[in-house]
């Protein structure tokens, strides 16, 4: 059996495989209400007439997703890890991101998973910044590309009253105005001047109402310090491919409701591209859930903002379930099988640097 130390126990007593029995029932108790309020008979006949190519389509976009993490955090990782130790991260970040609130998100553990590959864990922050800058720079850039795309109807008007959709939108713009001021406080510090921005954000937390997390600030502070050293070395290639595989990933995650739609609904090119605009406003409900993946958060939320593409109210919570299946519960048996491979294979061998 490996030795666990104490603190590493610790950590990953958080990520325990039993954690996600709350999640799935959560998630299989929404859709199964939202299956016995909305179901009439007749309203699944679409699905005997499922078009093939649309669901290979998805099936292939899950693939080339999960292979773009793994070249990316490889890449980004300065190939200190090989690809079975690169599948082995995505695999249990994935799962992190699962049975963990979305508001804290598989990043969180993300350096302690890259820690324990073997890589030291100033750089393992390193690489967990740069991953976390690149995803919120995709954010800020794509945004205003929806906003352009979709204008007004970026927002589910066909479901939710002018209240509900003005708060909505003041939502948006808050995360992304607050998004866009993180990332570009990282690039700053990354590439400008680390040193100011750790006494920023000192000077910031000093305050009455924000001292409780003034230690956490400045150990944020100083990751950013220890990240503009160790990745200021790195030339243009390095950037513009750790940029590319950000975009790639992202896009082919949010293009995979469309892909699902289609296989059931007639599907054109706007509609794709309304659902993929809307899936953007979608993620900030998701942002700021408390359960476990956003489990029954995300499922509840899925007809809002998607039931005007698919149809019927039957159909919609079907796709619910078969959206949260490929893209939610497909990753919790995964990192169950993963993570206690990942455990026995890493404390099993000499610690990594702390």
């Amino acid at each position: 059996m490996p030795q666990i130390q104490t603190g590493d126990e610790q950590f990953l007593r958080k990520l325990r495989p039993s954690r996600i029995v709350l999640p799935v029932l959560i998630g299989l108790a929404v859709v199964g209400f939202m299956f016995w309020r909305s179901y009439k008979p007749g309203e699944l006949a679409p699905l005997a007439n499922a078009r093939w190519e649309w669901l290979l389509i998805t099936f292939l976009v899950l693939i080339a997703r999960d292979l773009g993490y793994i070249y990316r955090i490889r890449h980004i990782a300065e190939r200190e890890l090989n690809y079975r130790q690169s599948l082995d991260v995505i695999m249990i970040w994935e799962f992190a991101s699962c049975v963990l609130p979305s508001a804290v998100g598989g990043t969180a553990v993300a350096s302690f998973i890259l820690n324990k590959e073997g890589i030291p864990l100033g750089r393992s922050l390193a690489y967990v910044m740069v991953t976390a800058l690149l995803d919120n720079l995709y954010y800020v850039l794509m945004v205003p590309l929806v906003v352009a795309l979709a204008g007004s109807a970026l927002y589910p008007h066909e479901a939710l009253q002018g209240g509900f959709i003005a708060t909505l939108r003041v939502a948006f713009i808050v995360s992304y105005l607050a998004v866009t001021a993180y990332a570009s406080l990282m690039l700053y510090a990354i590439f400008v001047n680390p040193y100011s921005v750790r006494s920023l954000l000192i000077k910031m937390f000093s305050l009455p109402f924000l001292r409780r997390w003034q230690e956490r600030a400045a150990h944020h502070g100083q990751d950013m310090v220890e990240a503009s050293v160790q990745l200021r070395g790195n030339g243009p290639a390095y950037w513009l491919r750790a940029s590319l595989s950000t975009a790639f990933v992202w896009t082919a995650r949010y293009a995979i409701i469309g892909c699902l739609i289609a296989a059931f609904v007639p599907m054109n090119m706007d509609n794709f591209l309304f659902i993929f605009a809307r899936n953007i406003t979608y993620k900030v409900i998701l942002l700021v859930a408390v359960t476990p993946g956003g489990a029954g958060i995300a499922e509840g939320a899925f007809p809002t903002f998607f039931g005007k593409f698919i149809g019927t109210a039957t159909l919609t919570s079907f796709m619910v379930l078969l959206y949260r299946v490929v893209t939610y519960y497909l990753y919790l048996v995964l990192g169950s099988i993963f993570l206690p491979r990942w455990v026995s294979r890493v404390f099993s061998r000499r610690p990594a640097q702390a």
